[in-house]
């Protein structure tokens, strides 16, 4: 269902809300009369038209009560669901999102908001987003279009353009209506210019921030673009001071007047704060002139004939097989002739070698010869250790337990009573009566 068109006090700044239509609304108005389209969609995919202006901070909410009655079963009046539903935004035939709009929804609980500044360069061009609802409980989807068409301003760009750092907001809490609203009220009361527009809304993350702790309700911090076609104040003109440059160096807060007007609510880092005067700006713009490091015009390019040549690959084998084959080969018998046919022999050896050492080679090595032939043909002893030498009776010397031809080799090194034929059994005190021997 479509309700008519409705004209509205508007203002530079540009807020729109999903399931709640099309407005343009910002306590910091300025006058001006703009068109707004006020719109009532059904439970159906359907299209939706927003007109931003370009270099004007664009916001649109995508509110999750709206997509609710997408799923089913569907609510019934009055019931209340509370499903985690998550946004995918794309512009239409592409992965992504145009490069100046952004997307943000910090849990599957809160609202998605695309935000953004519109480029000249899209001007006239209808840009079409779309939305994909995912309800991650019953993994249903939903998915309807944004038809952006952003219009040309006619004070765009704003000559003068401050970009401050608020370090107590996040991205989303910024771009709340009333709280971006406040801070407008706030720049204003300093500034003091006839029209000022919020440009461009960036979070800290983006420009190569850190993810903050989360002790104390740190926040990330955001930096806000803000433009006006009236000179900078004296106020703002304040950090430039070569004191307060100092104190920046020195990471101490710069003394600035106005920032009791900012306390209450913004806690500014006065150190990064962005003045940009676009009326000193000189253009970089040059003409190229052909010359050097230009190639010249080479005319149509002309590809190869499809009949090719035949070629003959036997050089290039030979190239490539027969060369490092053939110095291997001469390397090979090389290396023989120094192995083989340099050898000085055992004669030329000894006639270099003093006598005395080659007696003493000699002794040497007949010794270890004879050592070798006697191990060959011994015979082991018994270790006297494990012999009783004395009879314990008559102390008469026992003969030895083997003979001379018995071989020992495969004897145990220790032998129990009963192996020992010649031992002589100790006699044991009986419980009654006599000795025995």
């Amino acid at each position: 269902m479509l309700l008519p068109w409705w004209w509205e006090l508007g203002d530079p700044c540009a807020w729109t809300g999903q399931g709640r239509g099309t407005r343009r609304m910002s306590p910091a108005t300025t006058g001006t009369f703009l068109l707004t389209v006020y719109t009532i969609f059904s439970k159906v995919n359907s299209d939706r038209n927003v007109y931003p202006s370009a270099g004007v901070l664009f916001v649109h909410v995508l509110e999750r009560e709206y997509f609710k009655g997408e799923f089913p079963p569907y609510p019934k009046p009055g019931e209340i669901s509370n499903d985690p539903i998550t946004f995918n935004t794309n512009l239409m035939g592409y992965p992504d999102r145009p490069g100046w709009l952004r997307y943000i929804q910090r849990t599957p609980y809160s609202d998605g908001v695309l935000y953004g500044s519109p480029t000249a360069e899209n001007v006239g061009k209808p840009t079409i987003i779309e939305i994909t609802a995912y309800n991650r409980r019953t993994f249903e989807t939903a998915r309807h279009n944004l038809i952006i068409n952003i219009m040309s301003a006619e004070d765009f760009p704003l000559p003068y353009q401050a970009e401050f750092f608020i370090k107590n907001m996040n991205v989303e809490e910024m771009l709340a209506s009333e709280v971006l609203g406040d801070f407008l009220g706030a720049v204003k009361n300093v500034w003091q210019p006839e029209r000022l527009n919020a440009i461009n809304i960036t979070s800290a993350l983006d420009r190569g921030g850190r993810v903050p702790l989360p002790i104390n309700d740190m926040k990330e911090g955001v930096y806000v673009m803000v433009g006006a076609d009236v000179p900078f104040s004296s106020c703002l003109r304040e950090v430039e001071n070569p004191q307060n440059q100092l104190r920046c160096s020195q990471e101490m807060e710069p003394v600035i007047t106005c920032d009791k007007k900012f306390r209450t609510q913004f806690y500014i880092d006065w150190c990064k704060i962005s003045l940009v005067d676009k009326t000193k700006q000189v253009s970089t713009y040059q003409e190229v002139i052909r010359g050097e490091g230009i190639l010249p015009d080479g005319g149509e390019y002309k590809p190869p004939s499809d009949s090719l040549k035949s070629r003959d690959y036997y050089t290039d084998f030979l190239i490539t097989l027969a060369v490092p084959s053939a110095v291997a080969l001469v390397l090979f018998l090389i290396l023989a002739y120094i192995m083989c046919c340099r050898r000085e022999g055992v004669e030329k050896r000894n006639m270099q070698t003093p006598d005395i050492q080659l007696v003493h080679h000699s002794a040497i090595q007949k010794s270890t010869k004879e050592l070798r032939d006697m191990s060959k043909n011994r015979e082991i002893a018994w270790p006297l250790s494990t012999l009783p030498v004395f009879h314990p009776v008559t102390g008469e010397i026992i003969p030895p337990l083997h003979t001379d031809s018995y071989d020992s080799t495969n004897m145990p090194l220790m032998q129990t009573q009963q192996n020992l034929p010649h031992q002589t059994q100790i006699p044991q005190q009986q419980t009654t009566g006599k000795w025995y021997p």
